[in-house]
């Protein structure tokens, strides 16, 4: 009998990493870190439940660190099987994959340095060099082409929306003389998103892995233009300058396309844009060259991307982000990380809190122990640096642009599904998963089930 196990995103929202086995063979569906609570940070370390090196294939379906952070450590344990991916996946995951492991690199020479680790010596999770055994195993499967991952295993992957790149993963076993049909939803995006395309509806199954991060909740109905517009036109009659913490992939990109249709559409003059983040610059760089994989017509004037047009400047060095401490308003600044946990942008809060006719733009969900949620909780002293920084600037919330389907959505996504045998609700906080989970069951009538960490079932 097949069986799936949920090793990781279960009743929770990271680490996702599902793994499917037959009499001969063994395929995981991503492999991510766990993020958040020491206690779940900690999972990252433990040894898996299975020998890395009997695993004949990963099938990844998207970028973010909590579907393919683990890569590495797996590689580095002996996996030497083939690492699939779609194309953008394959190119968004060495900057991911290359920036954790500087992090972490840069994490353990500081414990080390200040004697703070009970490990002697404190090491990575990953470095470098595993980062570069591993991509070495990558190789990309276009969307719609069945391909074979192990004996008995094949997968197609389907446009998840989400993010560039994301997919969600059709998974067929044959054993025992039957075939079983299973859907990994991977992260489903949501519909008319500012860049990403509509998620393709979810095929036919015998059971589906359903992402649950918004099962409990609606997205509001607001307009992001509107939202922008307003601070954006509120800062630079102050003669401000706006600060957009944004993630360097997929926030950063729809924050250029957002502020570039505000003068398209005659809202606003052209204003400076300054994209200041080597990550976000090298993601800006690979959703230009991926033209077909948006929703929208990304050509600018002469056909060159508008990600690169005549009011978006790309700064790489320390040094150009530096001399941004001089910019005057108008103008913008997108800088990393989204939720301001380390990064550039902490370097320009630090400049530009302390003025009040500056603004600082959250664009996304904060953590509970971020400064970004610091911010938004109204704190009007905080801690950058070492140092104490006044918050005399505004901050505002622009809401609408997750990436994530709300309940409604995921319901959508469902809606072609007839008959499955049972629907596994993952990668979400035990009551989102367990209102959605309820959901289905009610307005569907389908078997729901919300697994535990480990759980085995046979298929």
């Amino acid at each position: 009998m097949a069986t799936l196990t949920f090793l990781g995103a279960a009743r929770t929202v990271t680490g996702s990493q599902y793994l499917v086995e037959t009499g001969s063979s063994k395929v995981l569906i991503d492999s991510g870190m766990f993020q958040g609570e020491k206690a779940l940070r900690l999972r990252n370390w433990e040894d898996p439940h299975f020998a890395p090196g009997q695993v004949q294939a990963i099938v990844l379906t998207h970028t973010h660190l909590d579907h393919i952070g683990r890569v590495p450590r797996l590689v580095k344990l002996g996996f030497k099987g083939v690492v699939y991916c779609t194309p953008p996946t394959l190119e968004l995951a060495e900057i991911l994959l290359k920036d954790a492991a500087h992090l972490q690199e840069e994490d353990a020479e500081y414990l080390n340095r200040k004697g703070l680790s009970k490990h002697k010596p404190a090491l990575p999770l990953f470095d470098n060099a595993d980062v570069d055994a591993a991509l070495k195993l990558f190789q990309a499967v276009p969307l719609g082409e069945e391909r074979e991952a192990a004996p008995g295993i094949r997968f197609r992957y389907r446009e998840a929306g989400h993010l560039l790149g994301a997919a969600s993963a059709e998974v067929t076993v044959a054993e025992g003389g039957k075939q079983t049909r299973i859907v990994f939803s991977g992260d489903v995006g949501r519909y008319a998103a500012v860049l990403a395309k509509d998620p393709a509806p979810a095929p036919e199954a015998d059971y589906l892995v359903v992402e649950s991060t918004y099962g409990n909740r609606a997205h509001g109905q607001v307009s992001v233009l509107d939202q922008l517009e307003g601070v954006l036109k509120r800062t630079f009659a102050r003669g401000g300058v706006l600060l957009v913490p944004a993630f360097a992939v997929g926030r950063a990109q729809q924050m250029i396309y957002l502020f570039d249709q505000l003068v398209t559409e005659g809202r606003m003059r052209a204003f400076p844009v300054h994209l200041d983040s080597p990550m976000a610059v090298d993601a800006t760089r690979i959703y230009a060259r991926h033209p077909d994989a948006h929703n929208v017509n990304l050509d600018g004037i002469g056909g060159r991307s508008l990600l690169y047009g005549k009011w978006i400047f790309h700064h790489r060095t320390r040094e150009e982000s530096m001399k941004l401490n001089e910019l005057k308003g108008p103008a913008v600044i997108i800088s990393s990380s989204g939720m301001l946990s380390g990064g550039r942008i902490l370097h320009h809060s630090r400049v530009r809190l302390p003025h009040a006719e500056n603004t600082l733009l959250i664009t996304g969900y904060q953590a509970a122990t971020t400064l970004g949620r610091a911010l938004l909780d109204g704190r009007r002293i905080v801690r950058i640096h070492k140092g104490d920084v006044p918050v005399l600037a505004e901050i505002a919330n622009l809401k609408g642009l997750s990436g994530h389907a709300d309940a409604g959505e995921l319901m959508r996504w469902l809606a072609e599904v007839k008959t499955p045998k049972e629907v596994f609700l993952t990668h979400g906080e035990e009551d989102a998963a367990f209102a959605l989970a309820s959901r289905i069951s009610g307005q569907r009538g389908f078997r729901t089930r919300v697994p535990k960490m480990d759980e085995r079932v046979g298929l």
